[in-house]
């Protein structure tokens, strides 16, 4: 192992620190591509709460909307059971 720098290698590892108009390129399309991506995210995040907040509302709307049962006496059903099998059940 040399403890002494290598020339070359310093020049390239310079070399590889310097920005350039390919990497500015390449980090505006890799940012468009990321934003797009975000964007979609969040529309199918929004599109998924919509679905359930509208199904949730439906729910609610038939439950307070239905009609009510009239409420029958206890007594009612054995009426019932004694006018279909007679006295003796």
């Amino acid at each position: 192992m040399s403890l002494h720098p290598d020339p070359e290698l310093d020049r390239l590892f310079a070399q590889a620190r310097a920005l350039s108009t390919h990497d500015s390129g390449a980090a505006e399309r890799f940012l468009t591509g990321h934003r797009t991506r975000q964007t979609q995210a969040r529309r199918r995040q929004t599109g998924w709460l919509s679905a359930l907040l509208a199904s949730a509302a439906v729910v609610a709307g038939v439950s307070v909307l239905r009609p009510e049962a009239p409420d029958l006496p206890s007594s009612a059903a054995y009426a019932a059971y004694q006018d279909a099998l007679g006295s003796e059940w």
